[in-house]
C-alpha cells in the first residue's frame, strides 16, 4: 500500500471521528471547484467524494472530475455531490457507492435538491434535513404501518415544497397539519426522533468501507 493516505472530501454527512474509525485518511472539507484535480495531482492511492458545496461556491464540474480520473487515481463517490458526479462519470471510470447513487442511476431521484442541505462553516454540522433522508424515513414509517402510502406521498410533496435550506422535520410536520391525520403526525414525530434514518450517513460509511477494501 502507498505511504500516502487516501483523500476523502467529507462534511456534514458523517462526523470525522466516526469516519476515522472506519478509514485512516486525509479528510478534507466539502469539495469545491478545483479541489479534486489538485488532490489527484498529489497522487493519493484513492480519492473519495462525499460532500461538496452548493449555492454560492462553485462545485467541481464533471469535466474537472474527469480530468482527475484521467490521472489514474481511483475516484469513488457517494451520498451527496459524490453520488451525483458518480452517476455522470461512471462510464468514464468513477465508482459510485451506496443507495443514493443507485437511486439517481435508476432515475428514482432526478434533482440535485434531493441531497442539498446547509451546514455550519465552523463545525460542518448539518443545519437542515436533505429531502432524500426524509423520503427514507417516510418509507420506513409506511412499512411500520404508521402512515399510509397516500400520506407518505402527501408528506413528500409538502417537503419538496420547502426551500432546501429551511427543510427540517419540525417544519415539515408544521406544514403538514391539516393534510395528514394528527395521530399519524404524532406517531411519525416519535418515529423520526427515536430512529436512525440518515441515508446519506449510511452511504458515506459504505464509501469508506469500500475504500478500505480497495486499499
Amino acid at each position: 500500500m502507498s505511504a500516502k493516505k487516501p483523500i476523502i472530501f467529507l462534511g456534514p454527512c458523517l462526523p470525522r471521528a466516526e469516519a476515522r474509525a472506519l478509514l485512516e485518511a486525509d479528510y478534507r472539507p466539502p469539495v469545491r471547484r478545483g479541489d479534486v484535480l489538485a488532490a489527484a495531482r498529489e497522487a493519493p492511492p484513492l480519492i473519495g467524494i462525499i460532500d461538496g458545496v452548493f449555492m454560492h461556491t462553485l462545485a467541481p464540474s464533471p469535466r474537472e472530475v474527469l480530468q482527475a480520473i484521467e490521472t489514474g487515481v481511483p475516484i469513488l463517490g457517494s451520498s451527496s455531490l459524490g453520488a451525483l458526479r458518480a452517476v455522470e462519470l461512471e462510464p468514464f471510470g468513477m465508482v459510485g457507492v451506496g443507495r443514493i447513487f443507485e437511486m439517481f442511476k435508476r432515475r428514482e431521484l432526478i434533482a440535485d435538491d434531493e441531497v442539498a442541505l446547509v451546514f455550519s462553516s465552523e463545525d460542518l454540522r448539518a443545519l437542515s434535513e436533505p429531502l432524500v433522508n426524509i423520503r427514507h424515513a417516510l418509507a420506513a414509517a409506511e412499512r411500520a404501518g404508521l402512515i399510509s402510502g397516500a400520506e407518505r406521498r402527501r408528506l413528500i410533496r409538502v417537503a419538496r415544497g420547502i426551500y432546501f435550506p429551511e427543510r427540517s422535520y419540525r417544519r415539515l410536520f408544521r406544514e403538514a397539519e391539516g393534510r395528514v391525520r394528527p395521530e399519524a403526525l404524532a406517531a411519525l414525530e416519535g418515529f423520526v426522533r427515536s430512529g436512525d434514518h440518515d441515508l446519506k450517513a449510511s452511504d458515506a460509511r459504505a464509501l469508506l468501507v469500500e475504500a478500505r477494501r480497495r486499499l
